[in-house]
């Protein structure tokens, strides 16, 4: 972690706000904070954030339709805060672009390795920026500089951070089967229960904007749907 890495808190709690940025400036990070969702997208456009920590529960514009804003021209870290019960929520938060989520109550130290693990993602993905490369699988282009896939008929669509450590990890191993808590360990670099279905939706995401389905998917199969224990085959990525 970069001492000054920048990070935004978005939650309309005060206790709660305050705690979280003491906690993250102890732990060297400059931080912004905000109590709504309206100056976001401004924060997100005009310094140099890194990773924003957003409540889906905000007054006025919530988390999820934040997350699909940020997401339409921004590749910073997005990590969502849900209720402890909102599965729903957590989806379609990872639906709309978000890399990660926590749920209330959270373990503040969870947050900060969490927290930590996307931030060098991103880090990673803007090192790769500056290189400017691409690579191409099944007639498809995926440009590293971008984060964004290219479809063969030249449409380009954009990956989330999770999205993109997915495609990634598959094609670095391509043609070999990769399990789900494989693929989970690999993106993930950190403690996951069985019940996380961060994958699932994952694969699902990555095959739509592949133009797949599940049931007849070539270039991610999977030998069962859903993936609960199934294996993934990169076999033609």
């Amino acid at each position: 972690m970069a001492e000054q890495d920048h990070i935004l808190i978005v939650e309309d709690e005060p206790i709660t706000r305050e705690q979280l940025v003491s906690y993250f400036e102890d732990e060297g990070f400059r931080v912004s904070s905000n109590g709504s969702g309206d100056e976001v997208q401004k924060l997100v456009r005009e310094t140099d954030l890194i990773l924003v920590l957003l409540d889906i529960k905000l007054p006025g514009k919530d988390g999820l339709t934040l997350t699909r804003e940020i997401r339409a021209h921004s590749d910073v870290g997005i990590i969502l805060v849900t209720s402890k019960n909102d599965q729903i929520d957590r989806i379609l938060g990872l639906e709309s672009g978000a890399d990660d989520y926590v749920t209330k109550p959270f373990d503040p130290r969870e947050l900060l390795s969490r927290a930590r693990n996307l931030i060098r993602r991103v880090h990673i993905q803007q090192s790769q920026k500056r290189k400017g490369h691409t690579r191409q699988f099944a007639g498809f282009t995926l440009d590293l500089n971008k984060r964004e896939i290219i479809d063969p008929t030249g449409d380009a669509c954009q990956l989330s951070a999770g999205e993109y450590q997915l495609l990634l990890a598959l094609m670095e191993k391509a043609g070999e089967v990769m399990n789900r808590d494989q693929l989970m360990n690999r993106i993930r670099n950190r403690e996951w229960f069985p019940d996380d279905r961060y994958i699932d939706v994952l694969v699902g995401q990555l095959r739509k904007k592949l133009g797949e389905r599940a049931a007849n998917a070539k270039i991610i199969a999977s030998n069962e749907v859903p993936l609960r224990s199934s294996d993934i085959e990169a076999s033609r990525v």
